[in-house]
């Protein structure tokens, strides 16, 4: 009899398990579906012996939006079985740079402060954030990067902005972001 019961109590553990690791691989696999970046590499910063070392990678994206602006972004990676589960808490440190890499032509009306680009750094609270807006007085795209927590709030930010500038001889009408803006 108590064989039966364990064996039963077995049951429902294996599928509270499943269950359990389906609901966490869901906000994962969400973030995973959305336009990745490219990784252009990664270089390891912290030795581990048995696990993955830490890392930080660089990833470039280009702005959906905006035609002829990419982004680049350095991340750091945390190495460790947490990371390489991909349940490791990621720091918030973060550069941003963006550059003009060809005529610039704006697709439609954007927000200030427009998310561009969003990624998970955590499996619940934390988030990475590209967002973009326009200095109409100078005729700048700015874009910021930051990362949130839901408890402790944005602790690290970087800026980059990318003057909207003629592209050669043929790129004589200079968009105004002003004119996108809503």
């Amino acid at each position: 009899m108590p064989f039966q019961a364990l064996s039963q109590y077995d049951k429902y553990s294996k599928l509270l398990f499943l269950l359990l690791l389906s609901w966490l691989s869901w906000p994962v696999s969400s973030a995973v579906a959305a336009e990745e970046p490219d990784l252009i590499f990664r270089r390891s910063t912290v030795f581990k012996w048995i696990s993955p070392n830490d890392k930080l990678a660089t990833y470039g994206i280009d702005d959906p939006e905006v035609e002829g602006v990419a982004c680049h972004f350095t991340v750091p990676e945390k190495g460790g079985f947490t990371g390489w589960m991909g349940v490791a808490e990621q720091v918030s440190d973060i550069s941003l740079a963006c550059r003009q890499i060809g005529p610039i032509r704006i697709k439609g009306k954007l927000e200030q402060g427009e998310d561009m680009f969003r990624q998970r750094r955590s499996l619940f609270f934390k988030k990475m954030q590209i967002v973009r807006g326009c200095d109409a007085k100078r005729n700048v795209l700015v874009y910021m990067v930051y990362s949130d927590k839901l408890i402790e709030g944005s602790p690290k930010n970087s800026t980059s902005t990318v003057p909207i500038m003629p592209w050669g001889a043929a790129d004589a009408v200079v968009q105004k972001c002003a004119d996108f803006i809503q």
